[in-house]
Formats: C-alpha cells, structure tokens, sequence
C-alpha cells in the first residue's frame, strides 16, 4: 500500500474519484441503478409493488425476505407463525419464486436478494426460475448479498458457523464464475454494521476485512484472483455527515483497489473496482415529525451520488413506522429521479475531486481504516476476530457513545431531541400488509408439499447431504433440489445436520 495518497483520475486506478471515466454521463449507462427495497406479505403482493415500481421508473429490483426466510425456515414452521411476511416476503419454494418474479423479464431486469445464511438456496432458486423462464444461467444479472460474517458481526441472522458459512459463499463465488458471469456472487455489506452504531471507520474496515477474508477463502479453495474478484460488490451506509460520508466511498474503493492488486497479484483492473451499492441511513430516520426524514434521505441520496455510488436505495419517510406505503415509496423513487435529471450533479464526474477538505478526509480514513485492518490481521484474520469478538466490542461501544451523545444533546436530532413541539407532529398512516397474505402462504405451501414427490425430495436431500459432507461444491445439489420440488426449510434442515448451528458466544 502505497505512504502517499494519490486518488488518480476518475475511471483510472485506484478508483477513488469512480469506476468510470466520464460518471454517470457514460452512454452505456446512464446514471446510477434505481433501486428500491420491497419485499412484504406473500409474493402475490411484493410481486404487485415490483411492477408498480418498474412501471414508476425505478431500474432494478432488490428483494427484501421475511425472517423465517432469512433464517431457513419454512413458513409452516412453529418456529415462524408470528413472523410470516412481515418485515419481507415469504419465500419458501420454488413456486414462491415463480409468483414473486411472474410476469417481470429476468433477462433484461437485474434483481437483488438480501439473504445470507442460506443465500445459495434462494440463488438455486432464482437460477432454476429463469430457466424455466426459457432464459438461461448467462443472461440473467443480479446480485445476492451472501455477506454471512456482517451476520455474525452486526445483524446477527444466522444458521450455520463461520466456517462451513463461507465455504457456502465460496460455492456461489466458484460456480457462478463459471455458469452466470453477469451475477454479483457477494454484496459485502458495510450498511448493518453502520446500522448497529458502528463509526465511518469502524464500517469501512470492517467491511473490506470481510472482504478480504472471503477472497482467502476463495483462493485457498484453487480459485484464482481475476477468474472471481470483478464479481465482488459491496453495499455501504450513507450517514448523516455529508462529506464524512462521501470521503468513505472514495476511501472504499482506494483501499480495495491497492487490497486486490498488491495483496492478492490481480492483473485485470476490472477486479480492483470496488463496484458500491448506497442505502440512506435507515437508522438517522425519527419516527417523531416524519416528513423531516424525507429531507433527510434528499440529503443523502445527494450526497451518495456525488461520492459515485452505482446503485441506490432511497428509504421511505415512514419506515420508523411501519413497512413503506407505496405513497412513501414512490416519494423515495421520486427522490433520486430529481436528482438524476433536474440538479445537473450528474453531468460531472466526481465534482468534489480536488478539494482540499475532501481529499483530507478520504486520505484521513484511508489511514483510520488501515489500522484497523492491521489489528484483525494480526488476530488472524476476520473470522478470528469475530470469534475473539473484536468488532461486536468496538460498534458497540460506539453505539453507546452516541446514544448519550443524543441524550445530552451534545449530539441534535431535529424532531426528537430538539426543536421537538408536539403540535408540529404530523400525521402518517401506517400501511399494512393484506391480512389473508399469510394464509395465502399457508395454504399454497400446504398444497405444494401434498403434492411433490417424496421420494424425489429424499433422494435430492441425500444428495446434498452427501455433498456436503464430501467438500463437494453444492450449487448443483441445490438447484437440482428445488427443482424437485425440496423446499428452503428442509434443504437448511438437512445441511445443519452436517454443518451444526452458530451459538453466539458472549463477550
């Protein structure tokens, strides 16, 4: 790693100021991925919202699972009664991911599936969907976050251990390299840890150690550097202090950059981009004043966009309430669509270059984050640190800092510690799911599973246990299974009884 701090130019190595040379004003792609958040209630209704989104102008679909998805259960589970389409939607068998993409062009819509612990499960899915959309492996595009260790760091929804986890990850990175080139393989995720109260510096390193420890686990696999890196994407915070922030996605992509080509000998320079996906800050939203949080989101999404983001979420100003209203939603959409076409930020890449304040705190966090990188490589890697619970410490020792920042408003938040009259409190209508969703789901996974053949889901089962246990590559397995008609809960089922379960050690 380079002592002095070059950002380059922009489109040139090491990415700092973007990935493309002339921005957001290349012909072969205009602006940046619009890409809205959805997921509720059965996959009849998320499938609705995708539509209305496409039809309102956003660019690409990103998937939001309920929790006993995002855990491996099916929804008939004891185990996920109360959860059951809530904050997402169910998805549980191969017919799911028929109704939830019915009618919508795999081939031409890229999707995003936010799921980890059994990410390769929903992959398989996805993957035999399209086939039997008549569109093979090689058309579709997409990403699937697979990002397990954030899991165990910040978000904590997990399955397995960290071990046989990313050997899973590993899986989707080898076989889609070969069969769906077009297919982000791992969003590794900076945005839960920033949620959990982790700082700019804490979430940026702790991102890209992620990323480092699954491109070890990808070579130690025979995987070479430039066969799988292009692929990797990452999805990061935009937080409430605007320059901080953009000065961290220019710091992402300097230190990935010099990561990939000086630690791991990439040659292809298409493997150094560190390729971003941008959320809002989902935890700056108040639920007191409401309204306020869609200038907050303005604000941010603006702010994402000047730091050469290639993709963005916007949140809804009613999310601290309940799931998006569609009014909401579009509202969000509508935000980016502004400044897209009517701010003219767009029309030059990386505008902020230069500045003497801005190329200061990207150099700033580029040292920060180094340090940082440099105490988990000294414990041997992130998998090792997470165990020694390292980063659990750190965020949430952050987190409590900032809490009595705000309690003794040293730290304002406009709305609720201050300038907080209840006479301003608006009003906002909380949106709520189709009640006959979760007996729809009920209903049709009752059907599905009186109606598949049960020795074909035995033999499918024996197969990836069998697979698993010989170090095999499970993708295969998987899309085999759900093809037979094996559903998500009992394919985990069967892998626990190989791979075990995490229990969380205290720290």
């Amino acid at each position: 790693m380079p002592k002095k701090y070059t950002p380059g130019k922009p489109g040139e190595f090491p990415f700092t100021r973007g990935t493309r040379s002339l921005g957001y004003q290349d012909p072969k792609k205009k602006f940046w991925t619009m890409r809205m958040f959805s997921g509720f209630g059965s996959a009849e209704n998320t499938n609705e919202r995708f539509k209305k989104l496409l039809s309102e102008g956003e660019t690409g679909l990103s998937t939001a699972f309920d929790m006993p998805t995002l855990l491996g259960l099916d929804s008939d589970d004891p185990r996920a009664k109360w959860d059951i389409g809530k904050g997402g939607v169910a998805v549980c068998t191969l017919e799911d991911m028929e109704v939830l993409f019915k009618d919508i062009p795999l081939d031409k819509v890229t999707t995003s599936m936010t799921i980890n612990a059994p990410a390769a499960v929903l992959l398989a899915m996805y993957i035999a969907v399209a086939e039997k959309k008549g569109i093979s492996k090689n058309q579709i595009g997409g990403t699937i976050q697979n990002d397990i260790l954030k899991e165990y760091i910040a978000q904590k929804e997990w399955i397995f251990p960290p071990l046989p986890s990313v050997r899973l990850i590993v899986d989707t990175i080898e076989y889609c390299s070969e069969f769906v080139p077009r297919w982000n393989t791992v969003s590794i995720s900076g945005y839960h840890i920033r949620e959990a109260g982790a700082t700019a510096v804490q979430e940026l390193a702790f991102t890209l150690a992620d990323g480092i420890a699954y491109v070890e686990a990808c070579i130690k696999r025979g995987l070479r550097i430039d066969d799988f890196a292009s692929r990797l994407s990452f999805f990061f915070d935009f937080h409430n202090n605007f320059f901080e922030e953009i000065a961290k996605l220019r710091a992402a992509r300097y230190l990935w950059a010099h990561i990939i080509k000086e630690r791991f000998g990439a040659q292809n320079t298409r493997s150094m981009m560190c390729r971003m996906h941008v959320q809002t800050a989902g935890c700056t939203l108040t639920h007191q004043q409401p309204l306020n949080n869609i200038v907050r989101v303005a604000i941010q999404a603006l702010g994402a966009v000047l730091g050469n983001t290639q993709s963005l979420h916007t949140n809804s100003y009613d999310e601290e309430l309940c799931l998006p209203s569609e009014e909401a939603v579009i509202i969000a959409l509508r935000t980016q669509q502004i400044i897209a076409h009517e701010t003219g930020i767009a029309n030059v890449p990386d505008p902020l270059g230069g500045s003497p304040y801005i190329e200061g705190l990207t150099k700033k966090l580029i040292e920060d984050a180094r340090d940082y990188i440099k105490k988990i490589d000294d414990m041997g890697g992130m998998i090792k640190a997470i165990e020694k619970g390292f980063p659990q410490k750190e965020i949430r020792d952050s987190a409590w800092l900032d809490k009595k920042f705000q309690d003794d408003k040293t730290k304002i938040v406009v709305g609720a510690n201050k300038f907080n009259d209840t006479s301003e409190e608006e009003s906002c209508g909380n949106f709520e799911i189709d009640p006959q969703a979760q007996t729809r789901q009920l209903e049709r996974l009752k059907a599905f599973k009186a109606r598949k053949n049960s020795k074909l889901v035995k033999e499918s089962l024996l197969e990836i246990k069998i697979a698993a246990m010989e170090n095999k590559n499970l993708m295969p397995y998987l899309i085999e299974a759900v093809k037979n008609n094996v559903t998500l809960g009992e394919i985990c089922t069967s892998l626990k009884k190989v791979f075990g379960e995490y229990q969380e050690v205290a720290n």
